[in-house]
């Protein structure tokens, strides 16, 4: 039987055991594609990466999957990938290879077993929701104070604004009326945030269950849009960072931070960072 090596990486915490866990399959050359989304739904995590040799002049080439789709780009996976990758090749920039494009990670901090990446983002298509009302019936709350838009950056996220974090906290939404909005409008993958904040400080809170995720610790690929979301509705200036607060009712404490840059009709780029810890090693007996 062949052995498969994987690490567990801690994505958007500073310390083991909090943030979003990932496992990424450090040499996944040999796994035959059959066993890519076997081994993602084995971890059971709401990511795992698979990295392959690049096709052009990134580091690597990453495939995404969560335990019930592959993804053509998500945020916590390519930060803690590119700080893996770092650690082991002892790199300050990373650029990663994604269905999405070539994803530019630049390490701010790196030592033997942890870093601080900040990832240029692919830049996110928005339309208004087109049944706003279905969303808020379904998340249980009666109204958003800001629209509730869609963004668009690989992985669609609708944004529903509460009006402080104690409607964040007290969330209980209907998983199941969540996954037939998702089904019905032709969206396997669809993530649903509810947001409350002001100035630099949001909390969210991230619902997915049509893909198998029924709420997220930390969701990357979510924080740049929430970031154009805001600065787009004049809540925070374009070019200013939030720091984005995640995963507190599931016991994974995170912490992100986003910029959009650009202005009100166009969006010309998007951040987003934050800490990783590597926390386990191991490998599969696959034959």
């Amino acid at each position: 039987m062949a052995s498969t090596p994987f690490v567990i990486v801690d994505v958007f915490s500073d310390r083991p055991l909090a943030g979003n866990q990932l496992a990424v399959f450090t040499d996944a050359s040999a796994i035959p594609e059959a066993m890519l989304q076997p081994l993602a739904r084995e971890m059971g995590f709401s990511e795992t990466v698979f990295v392959l040799p690049p096709r052009g002049d990134g580091a690597a080439r990453i495939r995404i999957f969560t335990p019930a789709s592959e993804l053509p780009f998500a945020g916590h996976p390519v930060l803690g990938t590119a700080v893996t990758l770092a650690i082991a090749r002892s790199l300050d920039d990373v650029v990663l290879e994604t269905g999405r494009g070539d994803i530019p990670v630049a390490l701010r901090e790196r030592s033997a077993d942890r870093g601080f990446g900040m990832m240029r983002q692919p830049l996110p298509a928005v339309v208004p929701h087109p049944a706003p009302e279905r969303v808020l019936a379904a998340l249980g709350v009666a109204c958003s104070t800001l629209p509730v838009d869609v963004y668009d950056n690989g992985v669609p996220h609708v944004f529903v604004t509460l009006p402080d974090e104690a409607a964040v906290e007290r969330l209980d939404p209907d998983l199941s009326a969540l996954t037939r909005l998702a089904r019905e409008e032709g969206q396997p993958i669809v993530g649903f945030n509810c947001i409350a904040g002001d100035g630099r400080a949001w909390k969210t809170r991230m619902f997915a269950p049509a893909d198998g995720v029924s709420e997220d610790p930390a969701t990357g690929s979510a924080a740049g849009p929430l970031a154009c979301h805001l600065a787009r509705h004049g809540r925070i200036r374009f070019g200013e960072e939030i720091e984005i607060s995640q995963g507190a009712e599931i016991g994974r404490p995170s912490t992100l931070f986003a910029t959009a840059h650009g202005s009100e009709g166009m969006i010309a780029a998007v951040d987003v960072g934050g800490s990783a810890v590597l926390v386990a090693d191991g490998s599969f007996r696959i034959g």
